[in-house]
């Protein structure tokens, strides 16, 4: 049964307590970007498109933990209540080009790995309709494939439907017909799909050029700064010595004046050392 409006708020709160006491735990990698839904369909594992038949409550286990949950899988749920459940779908079409499952339209499987986690929710309502991105583990068990750790669900909508359009033969659907009026042209859609993958690392290693490119004019910018810093030393310590030389300038004038004034004082000291001089010669 889905969660009800007010657990689901508290659950949101949870989960938002979660990221800002986690240390780190819901980071994404520091090369993460985006990949676009027709991107990601390339590198999903098995893609369907089936309406979900009855929920049922998952026990804690090795795919259905939150980050306070210590214990081993298969162990009392602490506290988890009824944020787990799996799902029983019927496909509504044939599985999409390219994916690994082998079931006609109207198969029944069953989806596990659905619920409120601490950094992502895996969420569907019993009755309606949904294209999901599946991988299988060892064990043959479907879970919700989160491709670059983006949504792995999408509801049936007109835009959604448009947007995978070009993915299944609708010619096998059996309860999706009404999918048909959007079919677009194949070669364009596939040209589209195959360049997709390229076309995304293109961009990345656009992305990479650009942040080496801007690590260079950061590493030269600080070069720059400690250039302009050394410069306007130097420059201090020029107007400091011109200050200096200015001073001493005006020092070696004062002495020169004062030279020069004694200067001009020696012929009559001399004069009177010649008189003494002789006065003394005659007494003797």
């Amino acid at each position: 049964v889905p969660v009800p409006v007010p657990a689901l708020v508290l659950v949101l709160a949870l989960v938002l307590a979660g990221r800002a006491g986690g240390a780190g735990g819901c980071q994404l990698p520091a090369e993460w970007r985006p990949l676009s839904e027709g991107c990601r369909a390339e590198l999903a594992a098995i893609i369907v498109y089936a309406r979900v038949l009855a929920l049922h409550p998952d026990p804690y286990g090795a795919y259905n933990y939150l980050p306070w949950q210590r214990g081993p899988p298969g162990g009392p749920q602490q506290g988890a209540g009824d944020l787990f459940y799996s799902a029983e779908i019927e496909l509504l079409c044939d599985q999409a080009w390219g994916s690994m499952l082998e079931v006609p339209a109207g198969s029944r499987l069953n989806l596990t790995g659905l619920g409120y986690f601490s950094c992502h929710s895996h969420t569907v309502m019993q009755g309606y309709a949904y294209f999901f991105f599946l991988r299988m583990d060892e064990n043959y068990i479907l879970l919700p494939h989160g491709v670059n750790f983006q949504e792995a669900i999408f509801p049936d909508t007109q835009e959604n439907r448009r947007m995978f359009a070009s993915l299944f033969q609708f010619s096998n659907c059996s309860q999706a017909q009404h999918v048909l009026s959007f079919s677009s042209d194949w070669e364009i859609q596939e040209d589209n799909r195959l360049m997709c993958s390229s076309v995304q690392k293109a961009l990345f290693e656009e992305e990479d050029r650009v942040k080496k490119l801007q690590q260079k004019v950061a590493a030269l910018e600080k070069r720059n700064k400690q250039l302009r810093d050394r410069v306007k030393k130097v420059k201090r310590s020029l107007r400091q010595a011109r200050k200096n030389s200015r001073h001493m300038e005006l020092v070696n004038r004062k002495l020169s004046e004062k030279l020069s004034s004694a200067g001009g004082q020696m012929p009559y000291i001399n004069s009177l050392k010649q008189e003494n001089s002789h006065s003394t010669y005659l007494k003797v």
